[in-house]
């Protein structure tokens, strides 16, 4: 007996109760009894598939004993019968034998008036396998697909509380700079605050903000490098007692304007002067300037609003608007 090169190797499919199911159980129980000429044909074979003794011994005293009395089809079905009644537990033999079968190439083992009939039963169980094949690999693949998506969504979750619960310690950190009077203890804590709210948020920091402190000790001034939808913002942050003036801002409007195609944000804790936004209005013809209140920021965090979408927000409306100083707590 030769094998198929088409099917060497393939692992058969076997109904997931771990039994041959009907249709595969008749053309075994058919084809294994043409296939050989003995009755201990019939029994080399299931041995040489592994079946054990215990399966096969009654019909071997028999064969030896009155052979006469033996029928190859009644031995071959008995024989499949107990195999499928022994559950899990025959499963590679079951396997073996339909393996075997599918294999079968070499039909000299038959008799002639047999060797039609059964080069078409082994022909039907390589059919049956394959239809059996391919709905195993299509449960498969559905399963398969089943556990990713179910992945993909325990993983999301799992980053969306993670994000919601980084942002509650943001909000929680960012009040408490409230109460705190010592502005360089503040800045460097704003420091950490800011740099933790945008990786959160999703919004790509190029630079981590970094707290300045001027000569005097006592001004705080935080830069940093964002990124947005592919274009690059340089942000200030300052932390005054007194709103914001032209001179305040101006600064900043020439860093950017040094920088060629950079854009720029502002962020004030203490607001900006009459003054200082129209300064910003006339320059956003050069760039694109947006002016920011942390109050905005402590409001989309009690809110639980997306900053990202925020920022589009203030964007859109310096560019189309002229509006440097987007109020978001006005239209949110």
């Amino acid at each position: 007996m030769t094998a198929s090169p088409k099917t060497v190797g393939r692992e058969v499919a076997i109904d997931a109760t771990y039994h041959y199911p009907p249709e595969l159980l008749e053309l075994l129980a058919d084809g294994i009894p043409a296939l050989f000429k003995s009755k201990q044909g019939v029994i080399d074979f299931f041995r040489g598939a592994g079946v054990p003794t215990k399966y096969l011994a009654d019909w071997q005293k028999k064969v030896r004993v009155d052979k006469d009395s033996v029928r190859k089809g009644d031995m071959a079905r008995s024989i499949l019968v107990r195999l499928n009644q022994a559950g899990e537990s025959a499963l590679r033999e079951r396997r073996e034998i339909v393996r075997r079968i599918s294999e079968f190439d070499d039909f000299s083992t038959c008799w002639e008036s047999d060797r039609y009939k059964a080069q078409g039963i082994v022909g039907q169980v390589r059919h049956v396998v394959n239809v059996k094949d391919s709905f195993t690999r299509m449960k498969q693949a559905q399963e398969e697909e089943r556990k990713q998506k179910l992945e993909a969504q325990r993983t999301a979750l799992d980053a969306a509380n993670a994000r919601r619960a980084t942002l509650a310690a943001v909000r929680t950190d960012l009040a408490a700079l409230f109460g705190e009077k010592d502005p360089l203890k503040r800045g460097k804590a704003l420091e950490g605050v800011l740099n933790r709210l945008f990786r959160a948020s999703g919004v790509s920091i190029r630079e981590a903000f970094v707290l300045r402190v001027d000569g005097s000790g006592a001004v705080e001034q935080i830069d940093g490098v964002i990124e947005i939808e592919g274009e690059v913002y340089l942000v200030e942050m300052k932390w005054w007692e007194i709103a914001l003036g032209p001179g305040e801002v101006s600064q900043h409007l020439v860093r950017v304007f040094n920088r060629g195609q950079a854009r720029g944000i502002f962020i004030s804790a203490s607001g900006y002067t009459p003054a200082a936004v129209q300064t910003c209005k006339e320059s956003l013809a050069r760039a694109v300037f947006l002016l920011c209140e942390l109050k905005e920021f402590v409001f989309l965090l009690e809110q639980e609003k997306d900053l990202r979408d925020f920022l589009k927000k203030k964007i859109e409306a310096a560019i189309v608007d002229k509006n440097p100083l987007y109020d978001s707590l006005k239209y949110t």
